[in-house]
C-alpha cells in the first residue's frame, strides 16, 4: 500500500456519495492504511442532536480513529455551507500540518463545491426587496426574472420557486445578475491542495434496500427517543434539524397521528427520494475526471484505497 505526504503536497481524501452507499466504512479503512483524521462533509451529521438519524457514526464505529465536524453544533442553530466550509478548512490546514491525511466524507455536495471553489460574495440582500419578492406570486416573480435576468431565468425551472426568489433578489439588490457573483467565487482551496476523490454510485436498487434496512436500524437503536427529545426543547420547526429525514414521520407516530410502521414507511420513501436526488446530483454535478465506483462496496478494500491515493 502506497503512503502519501499529506504535509508536502497538501493531500486531500474526498469520499462522497448518497446516503447509505458505504462512504463511513471506506473512509475508516482508508484511514487504518494511512494516518488520517476524517472529516465529515454531511449537512445533517454536524448536528449533535441526530446522531442516529443522521447516521452519524458512533463511538466504536469510529474504531479509534479521529473524526472531527460530527456532531458539533447543537440543533438551535443552522449551520450554512459557508460555515462548514470554514470549519473544514481549518481542519484540513491543522491535518496538514500534523502531516495526517485529511479525508472528506459525506453526501452534501454543495458543502463539497463551496469549500473546493469557493462562495460568490454576493452582498447582503436588502430586507425591504426580501419581503416583497417573497409575497410575489410564482409567475410574477418568473417573469419579472426573464426581464431582470434572462439568463438566470432560462437556467432555471420556472416552479423552482426558491432559486427564482434568490436570483431576483440578487439582481434588484445588487444590481447584477446572479451569474456575475458566481463567477467571482472566492475562498476555495481547489487550486491549493492535491485532492484525491472517490464517487460512489453504487446501483440503485441495492442502495434501496441499504436504506430501508438502515431505517429499520435506527429504529432499533433508539431514533424515536432521540426524536422525542429533539421535540421536547420545542425549536422553531424550520431549523435544518427539525427538518431532517425521520424527524417528521417519527414525531407523527409519537403525536399518536399514525403508527409506527406509516411512520418507518414514511420515513424509508424520504431516505430513497433523497438518496436519488443526491446519487443524480453527483452522477452529473460531479467532475468528469473524478473516479466512479459503480459497484457495491465489499470487504476488499485494497484496490479501491489505491484507486483513492494514485497519484
Amino acid at each position: 500500500m502506497n503512503m502519501i505526504s499529506p504535509k508536502l503536497d497538501k493531500n486531500v481524501a474526498l469520499i462522497v456519495g448518497p446516503t447509505a452507499s458505504g462512504k463511513s466504512a471506506l473512509a475508516l479503512e482508508l484511514a487504518k492504511k494511512q494516518p488520517s483524521v476524517i472529516i465529515n462533509a454531511d449537512s445533517a451529521q454536524v448536528y449533535s442532536d441526530l446522531r442516529i438519524l443522521s447516521a452519524r457514526p458512533s463511538e466504536e464505529e469510529m474504531g479509534g480513529i479521529e473524526h472531527q465536524l460530527f456532531g458539533y453544533i447543537d440543533g438551535e442553530e443552522a449551520c450554512s455551507a459557508a460555515r462548514w466550509a470554514h470549519d473544514a478548512k481549518t481542519a484540513i490546514a491543522a491535518a496538514h500540518e500534523r502531516d495526517i491525511l485529511p479525508i472528506l466524507v459525506g453526501g452534501t455536495g454543495l458543502y463539497v463545491r463551496i469549500l473546493l471553489d469557493g462562495i460568490a460574495p454576493i452582498p447582503e440582500i436588502a430586507p425591504a426587496i426580501r419581503q416583497k419578492i417573497r409575497q410575489m406570486e410564482l409567475l410574477e416573480a418568473y417573469q419579472a426574472l426573464q426581464s431582470l435576468d434572462p439568463v438566470s431565468a432560462e437556467r432555471l425551472n420556472p416552479s423552482d420557486s426558491t432559486r427564482i426568489q434568490r436570483a431576483l433578489e440578487v439582481i434588484q439588490s445588487t444590481g447584477k445578475p446572479l451569474d456575475h457573483w458566481q463567477k467571482h467565487k472566492t475562498g476555495g482551496i481547489g487550486e491549493n491542495i492535491k485532492l484525491h476523490p472517490l464517487i460512489l454510485l453504487p446501483p440503485r436498487e441495492w442502495l434501496y434496500q441499504r436504506c430501508d434496512l438502515r431505517l429499520h436500524q435506527m429504529m432499533e437503536e433508539g431514533a424515536a427517543e432521540e426524536v422525542e427529545n429533539l421535540l421536547q426543547r420545542d425549536l422553531p420547526p424550520n431549523l435544518p434539524v427539525m427538518r431532517a429525514i425521520g424527524v417528521s414521520a417519527i414525531a407523527a407516530w409519537l403525536a399518536g397521528d399514525i403508527s409506527r410502521e406509516a411512520a418507518i414507511e414514511r420515513a424509508q420513501t424520504a431516505t430513497r427520494q433523497y438518496a436519488k436526488r443526491q446519487y443524480t446530483w453527483f452522477r452529473n454535478q460531479g467532475p468528469q475526471g473524478w473516479p466512479r465506483l459503480e459497484e457495491p462496496l465489499n470487504n476488499d478494500f485494497d484496490e479501491i484505497i489505491e484507486t483513492i491515493l494514485r497519484d
